[in-house]
């Protein structure tokens, strides 16, 4: 496996810090509302026989402006709505993954929708991670924005150790500047996701044609299971659902290996 590396793209004239690991085909993942505020084991576990790339904001203007590939998208003021996609394809093309394998977790699943939906040819195979997007009314997801501090490590996982874990800051943060940024980073996919999930995702989720995996933490308590099977029912080509056991709504944090050899096993 080779070592840890990072790069940084400029897109839109934003530094957005490019995190890769690993050798083979490469595969791209797309954070959670957590970010990416760290190298975690599930990435290890994909490194160990793909390349891994995992954009993230980053360099002397990105990580005080904007702290996820999420926030930046959302911050550049003369950006509307609809273009948000064409900047996510942007920063993709930059960072050389276009065409690879696509995955996601959670709103990071959303986006991986997204573009595999309006850029079919830049997919080869989507594995999503309970993504958000849908709104059913009557079974609403959880809402990890309304939570308190406290309460949101046990709605994000199974075990909540493991989303303290994600948070703890790295050797040598800055420990004013850490909690900043770890604050942004959930504002900034609330704004995006706001209302809760009402991103219509249903109404593109046809145009995917690339193999999709939807995997799903059998202990998730933000996205209900029963948004699986109406994911997969309006998808445009060939998928499959995995339950993961033992696994809340990140359930890459939860069990890192099981997830990776999953998505590892779908993107052969």
């Amino acid at each position: 496996m080779s070592e840890q590396g990072v790069s940084t793209v400029d897109v839109n004239g934003f530094a957005i810090r490019v995190w890769r690991k690993g050798q083979g085909r490469p595969l791209d993942f797309l954070a959670s509302p957590g970010g990416l505020p760290r190298w975690v084991p599930f990435l290890d576990h994909l490194a160990a026989t793909r390349e891994v790339i995992a954009p993230f904001p980053g360099g002397d203007r990105g990580h005080s402006v904007l702290d996820n590939p999420l926030g930046w998208l959302v911050a550049v003021p003369q950006l509307l709505p609809q273009l948000l996609p064409q900047v996510l394809r942007q920063l993709l093309v930059k960072a050389g993954l276009d065409g690879v394998d696509l995955a996601g977790s959670s709103v990071g699943a959303s986006l991986a929708a997204e573009m595999a939906a309006l850029w079919s040819a830049s997919v080869r195979r989507l594995s999503l991670i309970a993504p958000f997007g849908l709104l059913d009314a009557a079974d609403p997801p959880a809402d990890p924005w309304a939570q308190r501090p406290d309460a949101l490590p046990g709605l994000m996982t199974a075990d909540p150790a493991h989303w303290l874990a994600l948070k703890v800051p790295p050797e040598g943060t800055n420990s004013i500047q850490w909690p900043i940024e770890q604050t942004r980073v959930s504002e900034a996919a609330a704004r995006l996701f706001w209302p809760l999930s009402n991103m219509r995702l249903e109404q593109r989720l046809p145009l995917i044609v690339a193999p999709t995996l939807l995997a799903w933490g059998a202990e998730d308590r933000v996205m209900p299971r029963s948004y699986a099977a109406r994911i997969a029912g309006l998808l445009g080509g060939p998928h499959e659902t995995q339950v993961i056991p033992g696994a809340g709504h990140l359930a890459e944090l939860d069990r890192p290996e099981a997830v990776a050899d999953t998505i590892l096993q779908w993107s052969v």
